[in-house]
């Protein structure tokens, strides 16, 4: 269903999950290309934007965290942006879709800025929000770093390699999202991108510097859980090891005196075996053989 705001002659157009109907809207009542109608009904793979004499096609990406998984997915945003119109497509970032009712409710605070009632102005009220959300997402998960490092000493491994694992999964995810949209916010703020209001580069170098700061946050979140990771993987290694010289230790202690209570327990006359105190005499070798095996260990520092 088609859902529109207008302001004058600008109209903002929202379209939730489009169907041919919307889709029909768009080729009757605008001279948009087929190939981005045709996007209107997929999953575009990539961020992109296409310029054309009379409007801007975008397809961002925007993280959303799941909360059943605890797991980053990406929430795409189709964008068509003329003069006179903006028109959101699809299963947009619900942040779009929260300002679109808040501003059916009050368009007056769309109007309000300076480049308020242009569409210039909508769409960097759409970006900025979208970048106000995921900021807080970056900052979500550099606490969880912080939980991850807290966790590193602990005795819960299973526990932290899992929580390294999705961590560092969701920083793969956000790389792959933001390292494309990085050039097209930088052909906004170079001007390269001119849109449709006078002096709007300090604007779009505003949501590129939000946009930089939250890429060099994951970039340092990358960097720090796997440094986090090789130290985890170190100090496994070093509780595997320690583990492996007690069992070591022990076995060795334990190889001897199986070989000696072995044989004397068999059925066949050994030495000593018809004296009474056969038994105690054993059993003196057997400690002494103990203490003389920990006194080496300890004279070679193994233990």
């Amino acid at each position: 269903m088609v859902d529109t705001i207008s302001f004058g002659v600008l109209k903002w157009h929202h379209i939730t999950d489009p169907t041919v109907e919307d889709l029909d809207f768009l080729k009757d009542n605008f001279h948009f290309h087929p190939l981005d109608i045709d996007d209107c009904s997929s999953f575009v793979q990539r961020p992109k934007i296409d310029v054309y004499d009379d409007y801007y096609f975008l397809v961002l990406h925007f993280p959303l965290m799941d909360k059943r998984t605890n797991l980053v997915r990406t929430e795409e945003t189709k964008i068509f942006w003329g003069h006179d119109f903006i028109i959101t497509v699809g299963n947009s970032h619900y942040v779009v879709q929260d300002l679109f009712n808040l501003t059916k409710i009050d368009p007056s605070d769309m109007e309000s800025e300076g480049i308020g009632g242009t569409s210039d102005g909508i769409l960097y009220k759409v970006l900025y929000r979208m970048m106000k959300e995921t900021f807080l997402l970056v900052e979500r998960l550099g606490t969880e770093l912080e939980t991850i490092n807290r966790d590193l000493f602990s005795r819960k491994s299973e526990k932290t390699i899992e929580h390294i694992s999705v961590f560092r999964k969701n920083i793969i995810q956000l790389n792959t999202m933001f390292k494309p949209q990085l050039r097209l916010f930088h052909n906004f703020e170079s001007g390269e991108i001119k849109g449709y209001v006078e002096d709007m580069e300090d604007y779009w170098g505003n949501i590129l510097d939000f946009y930089q700061k939250m890429w060099d946050m994951v970039d340092d979140y990358g960097e720090l859980v796997d440094g986090l990771s090789n130290t985890f993987d170190s100090l496994q290694a070093n509780r595997t090891n320690e583990i492996m010289r007690v069992l070591t230790i022990i076995s060795t202690i334990v190889l001897p005196l199986t070989f000696i209570t072995g044989l004397y327990g068999m059925n066949v006359e050994l030495p000593l075996a018809q004296y009474p105190i056969a038994f105690w005499f054993i059993l003196g070798v057997c400690l002494l053989t103990i203490l003389f095996l920990l006194l080496f260990f300890r004279r070679k520092r193994w233990m």
